[in-house]
Formats: structure tokens, C-alpha cells, sequence
């Protein structure tokens, strides 16, 4: 390598080429670069007394010598898990050097480093916006103060933690084999992604595959790997959820509280309800998660300035409803509601039968389906529906297509473009303002390797066992257009999922579910007395989220929502 730097490796872990004995993989950099000697002393510090044991730790002295060391490790296929700069290099603003990273190392986290005292300042905010929103960083930390400083390392540790997971390298991965991109393999996937379980997927015969299956002693396929070494040949959606789900039985088990659909609003009502004492019981037929589980960073959420995933939000919701003592049923679908004498009754399509006082729908909506037939048989192989952030790796160095003009798009076009040679984003309406936030369009917008085709829609396309073309048609003048394409994500529209539902539960044109004041008069009537604010057309069962008439498909309103409706079980059980 052309440039020298300070490395430190300890002896116990890694030999002096950086190369850990345990792996023979060399260990990946963290990268710090600061101008001020005294500012870098406590960061090379602090670096290097926490993670020195897992990675390198190279500490540089200027934003050019910096550049040109990256550019060396990235020509010699090294692995950048982080570059820190300061907020001021050389009197230029450290963002500027964050910024270069991107070509080199297009998944490590560029993290600015700002004085304390600038924490709360008008300009400082706006600088970190304007880097965030225009792409030139990730996310932002604090110089670390005297050790221990804690708070310094979970930002560090956080900004890791997101790279791993990019990097499908985080811990307790699944390990999915299979034959095929498609079939059985791609839906086994699926069911991963929904239960929010990180997992990545090898093909039986390449060379890392074949190594799995050796070690595991995987004979049928596809397979599932898991962290502890047990392995699940070909197993069920239900095999597949057992590890953290529970099955009903057919013999009316009483609940306090039943919740159907396992997104945000329904965790949400999972961990009030369980917290206040309510025994709680989630049924969802997929996982935990729901739309907002394909969201590769939701930054405008309250309470994490430096964004979170949807998969990661889910995750702790999850085990923070466990933890209260709720219970949850994955890949089991509820079929039929009604009110009976002992309490509101819900059957499954397992045969499993509960009895509640209270029922909550947050069974959300999921994105419509294409409806192109030759690009419907691709599914799982370059046609994926949502983000598909399993995916994402997959797509390194190839042309792949979103559709969508929501946020959801905006997350996925942003997270795909870290991977792919170039993103675009197909578009039906006029303009991205019609339905994504700002926040989103601006870095879409800066992003170089990012196309936006408003107007648009996908008509056509096709592929030999995998995605390798599609049909664009403009919707202004008609005229059809073939591209190249490796990949396609769709999230077009919002489908409730309320089919299932009897007649007696009032909704609107869309099937999305009436409640409180929007109910008929009728049903009104029928009750004998008001409706609560999210109660259904059924007396006892409530309705939350996105399958909600009139809900804003955001995470913080459906988390909101489902606190509301636990407000007016508690209401409901004192009547």
C-alpha cells in the first residue's frame, strides 16, 4: 500500500497483517481523521481501547492523506466498516471528505464528529441536516469526552451495528440454502423478512454454500441454517416461526386483549396492553413488522436522531411487548370474527380458536400487485415486492428499477443506490412531492447514481429464469420504451387486508375499516351507546393503522394509534 498509516492490531487476535487467526479474514478498518492532534488523541483512544480486538483502527492527519490512503485500501479490496472525520478539516467542513467515501466504500458509515458545545446550535443542526439530506453522511457523533463516555460508544456501536447488518454480517444470521434463486427458497426468504430475523441466502453449489452445507450437514433442500448450528430442511412457514412464536389450539383460549397484525400499530398495542396487565395475545400471518419492516431507515421517527431501521424498530417492539408478557401467534391467519356471548371469537386457519374481551385489527395493507404476468412468474428471481433488504446485496453493480412515489420508495431507492450501478425510480405521478416528504427527495435528487422517471409506469418485461428487461410506457404520450433491468421493487398502492372480515365490520369503498365518529347511523344505533374513537361498526373491536379509513400511513401515527386503542379497552372492560 502507497500510504503508511497507524494501524493497531493486538497480537492476541490478528498477526501483523491484520489477518485474524480465528477467520483469515482481515479484520475491517475503522477509519479517523482529524487535524487537531489533541481532538484525535482522545478518538484514537477511544477506538482503540473498545474495538481494537475486531477491527483495525487507522487514524489519519488530513483530509488528502486520508483520501489516498481509502483510495489504497479500496484498489486492495479491503473492507471500511466507518470513516469518522472531524467537523472542520483544514478549514474546509469534514463532510466534504464523508462525501468521497461513498464511491470508495459505498456501505461504510461516514460519521462527522462535533464539539459538545455546538449540540443544539441552530447552524450546527442545519450543517448535519444539509449533509444528511444531500448524502454526504450518515449520521453524526459527539467527540468522546473522558473515558468512560458511553454515550460516544453507542453511537459508534449503533453505526456498526447498521453496517453489519448491510453487510449481512450481524450477529445470530440464518443462513438460507437453496437450489434455486426461486420457488420454495425465495418464499422461505419471504417469511424471514416478514418475521424480521436477519438471515442471508447462499446457492447450494457455489463455493460458500457448498461450505455451509459440509459444516451443517444439510442434505435436502432448500434448507435453513440457524445460529446454533440446528438445521430445517425444507420446513413449513410454521416450523419456520416457531422458534419465537407460539401455536393456538382449537380450544377457545380466553384473552383479555387478541391482536391481529403484527406491524407497528399492533406492537404498539401489544406493549401497552401487555404493560397494563392485559393478557395479550398477537396473531399475525406473516411476522412482525409489517410495510414498515421493508423501511431501510426511518429518520424522521421521534426519539432517534440518527434514524432507525424498520426491521430494528420491529425487532424491539417486539421484545420489549415480550418482555411485558404478551404472547404471539406467527403464521397463523386469522379467518373469521364475531361477537358470541362469552366475548369477541377468532378462528384461524389452523384450526386455533380465541376468546377475547377485546380484539384489535392492525392487519395494515400491503402493495398491490403489478398485475404484468411474464414479470408475476419472476417473483423471487429480479421481482421482488417491497424492499426486500435481503435483497439488496444481490444487486451490486447492476441497473434495478423501484416503483413507488411513497416514502417507502424513497427509503428503498436511497438504500438500493448504496449497491447497484444505477437506481430508477419509476414514478406515476407528475412529480415525487405528490406523496414523499421532503427529507427523502432531496438526497434522491443529489444522489448521483439515482434516476427519477415521473409520468411513468411499468407495462412489461421479462427474463430467462431471472429479471433481465422490463417496458416502460410514458403516460403523457403513450410511447413504450424496453431497458435493461436486474432487478424490480414494487411498492405501488395500499391494499387492506380486511377480506377476511364479516359484513358487520363497516368500511368504506377501498375496504378500509370505518370506526368512531365515521361509523353509520345505523350501527350507532345498534350500539346503545357512543362509540369509542377507533372502535369498529363491532362493539369491543377496535381498528388501528393502516387498515384503518383515514389513517396517516406513517409508523409514529400507527404507533399512536395503537396506544389510543388500548385507551379504549380500558374503557370498554369498565363500561
Amino acid at each position: 500500500m502507497g500510504t503508511a498509516f497507524r494501524s493497531y492490531v493486538p497480537a492476541r487476535v490478528e498477526d501483523d497483517r491484520g489477518t485474524s487467526r480465528r477467520t483469515g479474514v482481515s479484520s475491517p478498518l475503522l477509519v479517523a481523521v482529524d487535524d487537531d492532534p489533541d481532538l484525535m488523541r482522545d478518538v484514537e483512544r477511544e477506538l482503540v481501547n473498545r474495538y481494537a480486538s475486531d477491527y483495525r483502527v487507522c487514524c489519519l492527519s488530513s483530509a488528502r492523506e486520508a483520501l489516498a490512503t481509502l483510495e489504497d485500501l479500496a484498489a486492495a479490496g479491503e473492507q471500511v466498516a466507518m470513516v469518522l472525520a472531524g467537523e472542520e478539516l483544514a478549514g474546509a467542513p469534514g463532510s466534504a471528505l464523508l462525501a468521497e467515501v461513498r464511491a470508495l466504500f459505498p456501505h461504510a458509515q461516514r460519521v462527522l464528529l462535533i464539539e459538545w458545545g455546538r449540540l443544539g446550535t441552530a447552524e450546527t443542526g442545519d450543517a448535519i441536516f444539509e449533509a444528511i439530506s444531500s448524502g454526504r453522511i450518515d449520521h453524526y457523533a459527539l467527540r468522546p469526552a473522558p473515558p468512560p463516555d458511553e454515550q460516544f460508544h453507542q453511537a459508534i456501536s449503533t453505526s456498526l451495528l447498521r453496517w453489519a447488518d448491510a453487510q449481512r454480517r450481524a450477529p445470530y444470521t440464518i443462513d438460507v440454502i437453496g437450489e434455486t434463486w426461486s420457488g420454495r427458497a425465495y418464499e422461505m426468504r419471504a417469511v424471514l423478512e416478514r418475521c424480521a430475523m436477519p438471515h442471508r441466502f447462499l446457492l447450494a453449489g457455489s463455493d460458500e454454500g457448498r461450505a455451509v452445507v459440509t459444516r451443517a450437514g444439510a442434505r435436502r433442500f432448500p434448507a435453513m441454517v440457524m445460529p446454533d448450528g440446528r438445521v430445517l430442511e425444507d420446513p413449513t412457514d410454521l416450523e419456520i416461526a416457531a422458534a419465537s412464536g407460539t401455536a393456538v389450539t382449537p380450544d377457545r383460549e380466553q384473552y383479555e386483549l387478541v391482536i391481529v397484525g403484527g406491524g407497528p400499530a399492533g406492537l404498539s398495542a401489544a406493549v401497552y396492553g401487555a404493560s397494563e396487565g392485559l393478557r395479550t395475545l398477537l396473531i399475525d400471518s406473516g411476522g412482525i413488522g409489517g410495510q414498515a419492516r421493508s423501511s431501510s431507515s426511518i429518520r424522521n421517527y421521534l426519539g432517534f436522531p440518527r434514524g432507525i431501521s424498520g426491521a430494528d424498530l420491529a425487532r424491539r417492539a417486539y421484545q420489549q411487548a415480550w418482555v411485558f408478557g404478551a404472547r404471539f401467534a406467527f403464521m397463523q391467519t386469522a379467518t373469521h370474527l364475531a361477537r358470541e356471548r362469552d366475548g369477541v371469537v377468532v378462528r384461524l386457519n389452523t384450526g386455533g380458536v380465541v376468546v377475547a374481551r377485546a380484539v384489535v385489527l392492525a392487519t395494515g395493507a400491503s402493495y398491490r400487485r403489478l398485475g404484468v404476468e411474464p414479470l408475476e412468474a419472476l417473483r423471487g428471481a429480479g421481482v421482488f415486492y417491497g424492499a426486500a433488504a435481503s435483497e439488496a446485496p444481490l444487486v451490486a453493480g447492476q441497473d434495478v428499477y423501484v416503483v413507488g412515489g411513497a416514502n417507502s420508495a424513497g427509503q428503498a431507492v436511497l438504500h438500493l443506490a448504496r449497491y447497484a450501478k444505477r437506481v430508477t425510480l419509476v414514478v406515476r405521478a407528475a412529480s415525487l412531492a405528490a406523496g414523499m416528504s421532503h427529507y427523502l427527495i432531496r438526497p434522491i435528487e443529489e444522489t448521483p447514481n439515482i434516476d427519477v422517471r415521473t409520468g411513468t409506469e411499468v407495462v412489461g418485461g421479462g427474463g430467462d429464469g431471472w429479471l433481465d428487461h422490463l417496458v416502460l410506457r410514458d403516460r403523457a404520450s403513450d410511447e413504450l420504451e424496453r431497458v435493461g433491468a436486474y432487478a424490480l421493487f414494487l411498492m405501488i398502492g395500499a391494499r387492506p387486508h380486511t377480506d377476511w372480515l364479516p359484513g358487520t365490520v363497516e368500511q368504506d369503498e377501498d375496504g378500509f375499516i370505518l370506526t368512531g365518529p365515521d361509523l353509520s347511523d345505523a350501527a350507532v344505533r345498534a350500539f346503545g351507546r357512543r362509540p369509542l374513537t377507533l372502535e369498529t361498526s363491532i362493539p369491543g373491536v377496535f381498528a388501528a393503522g393502516d387498515v384503518r379509513h383515514g389513517s396517516v400511513k406513517r409508523v409514529a401515527s400507527a404507533v399512536g394509534a395503537g396506544s389510543i386503542a388500548i385507551q379504549g379497552v380500558h374503557r370498554l372492560l369498565t363500561i
